[in-house]
């Protein structure tokens, strides 16, 4: 068996791509530590060093040789108050650099997916979608719904190409092509909780001592107890202890379809969920703090994020895909300054997945897919463009306090999108005074010494098994939120689960995988 030191340094060069990564950004956002971290340049940053964000697209043609166009961005996301502000300012901006204007588009996350698929079908009319392996990627391009972008980053998108490096672009490609540009952001992965800090010191509660999912039985009965009007832990599909962030699940590729190995552990042995230990035994923890009580009852078919019930005010906790500073951002987005915490709860991990984690892709109906690249090129370079997509009007959503740093105002809840690590690079991203001003150089840590998974730098290619990835995503849709959140019986209703994944073709899907992993493999030894 390969021990774990062994492997993480046989998988050196994806880490090492992964720190370049940001620095060179830090670099770029004028981050007064842009020097700390490893002391000197790696070899892979040596020879092949990124690009520095800079003003503007540099091959961009001249605005005034380009034809109007009016882009349309649909990403997940609650509407926001002040949307049609932040579009005017864009569309000033955006006229005089590319001659655009854009039609912001978010579709809450609650009918993301139905909405999402309806406008594939429908071939509506769309320039640029959020996308992600944890967000059926590769089904949706089986579906033809995005373009090739190799040829498009070449000719409009040649910043954005340059700014990350070849190790992040090949962990994102579907069959040797890309699909989507992935945002520049952490490349490192880590689960555990969000919760409400200021309820756990006025009950006395130690989450220090909180170190496993079932340490957190203790915790939530103090606070059923204690709190009867509040719900200890909530869940909904695709948030729940056993999503992949949480369980260290590596899918080797998309999400939706089956066939996992651990990133924190050395098989190399593809398996079913019905096979794997963590999962049944997360989901016999779950069902049973469901049946005390402790989870939302309408976990199972709830259309609310996570986010937005803590925000109502009656949540103690929710599972989150953690990151330096993830609670501090979420205290901006809900309002609750001051009174969240996060809990790590999970070794912190590097998969190939980590690179399609998030992702903008050009829909394959886009009426000037060229113009939508030059879009997609800016929101990686262009700091401007960036930080009004993300945080809204300067003087109006936010104030300065200096450069980089800026603080709330009255308005700042008309625009809060919350979704700065959907787009382009986020270490143009100014920092709100309620974070810890070190953010972008604690990114460059977190990135560094995670436990990488066996599966690094392999994406399996589903073309030959399509058929039973859409016929396993509808047994999905029957059987897994309901198991997830605890809100079945799992003695009863995992036999059944098993029973139709077996007959939709599970087992042909994970004999392709382990075959093509097999063969990934061998080319390694």
């Amino acid at each position: 068996m390969v021990s774990v030191k062994k492997k993480r340094l046989n998988s050196a060069l994806f880490l090492t791509v992964a720190m370049m990564l940001v620095l060179s950004a830090c670099s770029g956002n004028g981050n007064k530590n842009k020097e700390e971290g490893n002391g000197q340049a790696s070899p892979a940053a040596t020879t092949e060093a990124s690009a520095e964000p800079t003003t503007e697209a540099s091959e961009a043609p001249a605005a005034s040789n380009l034809k109007p166009y009016k882009l349309k961005l649909v990403y997940t996301g609650a509407p926001q108050k002040d949307e049609a502000k932040i579009e005017a300012e864009l569309n000033k901006y955006l006229t005089e650099k590319i001659n655009a204007t854009i039609d912001i588009a978010p579709i809450d996350w609650g009918p993301w997916e139905d909405k999402l698929n309806l406008m594939i079908a429908s071939r509506e009319k769309v320039d640029i979608i959020f996308t992600a392996q944890w967000q059926k990627h590769a089904i949706n391009v089986n579906k033809g719904a995005f373009l090739d972008l190799g040829e498009l980053l070449k000719s409009h998108g040649k910043d954005v190409l340059s700014s990350m490096d070849q190790a992040i672009w090949d962990g994102a490609k579907i069959d040797g092509k890309n699909y989507g540009v992935p945002t520049n952001k952490e490349f490192a992965a880590q689960g555990g909780i969000v919760y409400r800090k200021d309820w756990a010191e006025e009950l006395g509660i130690d989450m220090t001592a909180v170190k496993t999912i079932a340490d957190l039985d203790a915790v939530f009965k103090t606070v059923k107890e204690k709190k009867p009007g509040v719900t200890p832990l909530y869940l909904k599909d695709g948030e729940t202890f056993n999503s992949h962030y949480f369980g260290n699940y590596d899918p080797l590729g998309d999400t939706s379809i089956p066939g996992t190995i651990l990133k924190d552990g050395d098989s190399t042995t593809i398996v079913a969920p019905y096979d794997d230990a963590r999962y049944i035994e997360t989901l016999k923890i779950t069902r049973d703090f469901y049946k005390k009580g402790y989870i939302n009852t309408d976990a199972a078919v709830t259309k609310t994020m996570n986010y937005d019930a803590l925000k109502a005010g009656n949540v103690f906790a929710m599972t989150a895909s953690l990151k330096p500073g993830k609670a501090a951002e979420l205290e901006i987005q809900t309002g609750l300054t001051g009174k969240l915490a996060q809990l790590e709860m999970n070794e912190k991990t590097t998969a190939t997945s980590e690179a399609a984690g998030s992702m903008l892709a050009i829909s394959s109906t886009s009426g000037d897919k060229e113009r939508a690249m030059m879009f997609i090129n800016l929101l990686h370079t262009d700091k401007y463009v960036n930080n009004l997509l993300n945080f809204g009007i300067e003087g109006e959503h936010y104030t300065k306090v200096s450069d980089e740093i800026i603080k709330s105002t009255d308005k700042t809840k008309n625009y809060t999108p919350g979704a700065a690590w959907m787009f382009g690079s986020q270490f143009l991203n100014y920092v709100w005074d309620t974070e810890d001003p070190e953010k972008w150089a604690k990114f460059t840590e977190f990135n560094k010494n995670s436990k990488v998974s066996p599966g690094i730098g392999f994406v399996f290619d589903g073309e030959s098994v399509k058929a039973e990835v859409g016929a396993i995503v509808n047994v999905d849709k029957q059987f897994k939120t309901a198991l997830e959140t605890g809100s079945v019986d799992v003695d009863k209703v995992l036999p059944q689960y098993k029973d139709k994944l077996i007959k939709a073709g599970i087992e042909k899907i994970i004999k392709a995988k382990q075959e093509q992993f097999d063969a990934f493999l061998a080319t390694k030894k």
